[in-house]
């Protein structure tokens, strides 16, 4: 198993790299959003996940 490491982004912060498995239809629909909003599907994965934390209470607003 390949290990996981950690990634600097240009703000300094620590990501966490990690596969993920979706349907070709459901990457399909992201791709188009993410393209919409003027991100990477990555990009647009994380704001969805980011948004989600915050409004469920379980991430402060940055």
């Amino acid at each position: 198993m390949k290990s996981e490491k950690a990634q600097k982004s240009p703000e300094n912060k620590s990501k966490k790299s990690f596969v993920i498995r979706i349907d070709e239809s459901t990457y399909k629909l992201l791709e188009k959003w993410a393209s919409d909003e003027f991100r990477s599907v990555n990009g647009q994965i994380e704001y969805l996940l980011n948004q989600n934390l915050v409004n469920s209470g379980r991430k402060k607003k940055e």
